[in-house]
């Protein structure tokens, strides 16, 4: 039987490379050693509050150094993380604390109310993170090492943001995520050891997660944290700390090109990987042009550890695409309306994605008929439409249940998108449908206006009118301030059309 455990990540850098710098968070700079030194004697605690291998612990904190300790920490005492997504209610985190069973909650003190409450209605026990923590790991014996567990054990049960009605747990395995975390940092990707990433995305996410911590830690690179994402405080702590990768979601690019104009200084970027969502290729364009540093766009979902896809320099990039498959994982389209099987496309034709590999999921826990659902032939479901082309390169096209169906024609908002984010005039757009009696759906766009722009709804149809056919342009503009975001930093899509349906 294999044995694998994702706290071999921190605990063979305090091995090799004890004296690197590992971590900083403001004022607080942490070497591979004093890291890996902390997360045994938090381990140690665990296991004194009878934390045993297999136990769920759920993890409630943002990007501070608190996080990526109690982290390892977790898995170190044989546990399995929950992350708790830092903007739910107290109710949903009662739903991810009573999903999966956890036993102990760590909350950092930011979150204490709402972990609290849920806390209480669960039973639960709470320890805070901070004082708390740190003085049962002062009064606890520091476990020597972490206890090793069967590659095939779940390492961390991640809730999808439950774009379809309830949050599920995704199990990934130890094997999954060390497996992710290495071929991103190797293959993918050629991460060093002396490289400087930022760590923006938030941790509880799969892809900050796995991109941010793992991958950089499984290289031996530095992470500094950035607890609140803020576009000219993240170009000031690049540049102060030489910060040469940076890992985001499209919005945080967006955010970054703008601020690029009013800073004093930019950092000199090597490595730049967005996922998330799709990022459209003129945001691509303009913070290329502003930081002279070259995007990979990448694709995957919490149930594929995350990473998928990505545009990788083996292969060349290519603006739009999500490159190919990572290392060891097959990437393909499948035809979408076949349920029970997975049918596969030759290139350039449209279809679901599907993911098979090391990198695939154990299951939704407790859900046996979600997990048949997601799991067919061997193939995890993604619910997202795409093709590939002749050179390989993958390209989502939208998801399956965001698609507009028109008067009987399939519009796909991402393409919408792209065209619209090229007018001067708008910062971000979302595209939706809306119900509509005589052509069942029609095509809104949800307008977040440039800076010093106003555009208005009418000049924006028309200018759609030139760009896009005939059954494609946007028949409705509504303006917002801003675009409701999930957790994870994607639109949601459900809100908006919640909001403008009925008007």
């Amino acid at each position: 039987m294999a044995t694998l455990s994702v706290a071999a990540v921190l605990a063979e850098n305090a091995r090799r490379r004890p004296d690197k710098e590992a971590l900083v968070e403001g004022d607080l700079r942490l070497t591979f050693a004093e890291v890996w030194q902390r997360a045994r004697a938090q381990a140690g605690a665990l296991t004194g509050l009878g934390v045993r291998p297999g136990d769920r612990v759920a993890l409630m904190a943002p990007n501070t150094a608190d996080f990526p300790q109690a982290y390892y920490a977790i898995a170190a005492a044989g546990g399995v993380v929950v992350p708790v997504h830092l903007l739910l209610s107290s109710a949903e985190v009662e739903h991810v604390l009573r999903d999966s069973g956890a036993t102990l909650l760590l909350c950092h003190p930011a979150q204490a109310e709402t972990g609290a409450a849920a806390a209480r209605e669960t039973d639960v026990r709470m320890i805070t993170l901070g004082d708390e923590l740190a003085k049962l790991a002062a009064d606890a014996e520091p476990l020597p090492s972490y206890v090793t567990r069967d590659a095939d054990d779940p390492a961390v049960v991640f809730y999808t943001s439950g774009t379809t009605g309830v949050p599920k747990g995704a199990v990934l395995s130890h094997f999954n995520l060390v497996m992710n975390a290495t071929v991103n940092a190797f293959d993918a990707n050629d991460i060093r050891p002396d490289d400087v990433a930022l760590g923006a995305l938030p941790l509880f996410h799969a892809f900050g997660q796995t991109v941010s911590l793992n991958s950089t830690w499984r290289a031996g690179a530095t992470l500094v944290l950035l607890p609140r994402f803020d576009a000219a405080r993240a170009i000031e702590l690049m540049v102060k700390e030489k910060v040469n990768t940076f890992h985001g979601v499209p919005t945080m690019f967006v955010a970054l090109a703008a601020g690029a104009r009013d800073a004093d200084a930019l950092p000199d970027l090597r490595v730049c990987v967005s996922g998330g969502a799709s990022l459209p290729v003129a945001v691509l364009e303009r913070f290329e042009e502003a930081f002279g540093a070259k995007i990979y766009e990448g694709y995957g979902l919490s149930e594929t550890s995350p990473a998928a896809a990505v545009n990788q320099p083996v292969f060349g990039a290519k603006p739009g695409t999500i490159g190919h498959p990572l290392w060891g994982v097959d990437v393909e389209i499948a035809r979408a309306e076949v349920e029970g099987s997975v049918e596969l496309l030759p290139p350039g034709e449209l279809g679901e994605v599907v993911v098979r590999g090391h990198n695939v999921f154990s299951g939704y826990l407790g859900r046996p008929e979600a997990t048949a659902e997601a799991l067919v032939d061997g193939w995890f479901r993604t619910g997202d439409l795409g093709t590939r082309d002749e050179e390989g390169f993958l390209r989502i096209v939208d998801r399956k249940k965001d698609v507009v169906i028109r008067g009987g024609y399939n519009v796909y908002p991402r393409e919408v998108e792209e065209v619209l984010m090229r007018h001067p005039g708008i910062a971000q757009v979302a595209v939706i449908g809306l119900p509509d009696e005589l052509h069942g759906e029609e095509v809104c766009a949800v307008v977040v206006p440039a800076p010093d722009a106003a555009p208005d709804a009418a000049e924006v149809v028309e200018w759609s009118k030139q760009h896009l056919g005939k059954y494609k342009y946007p028949r409705r503009v509504e303006f917002a301030r801003d675009l409701p975001l999930g957790p994870s930093m994607k639109v949601l899509k459900r809100e908006l059309r919640a909001r403008y349906a009925d008007r």
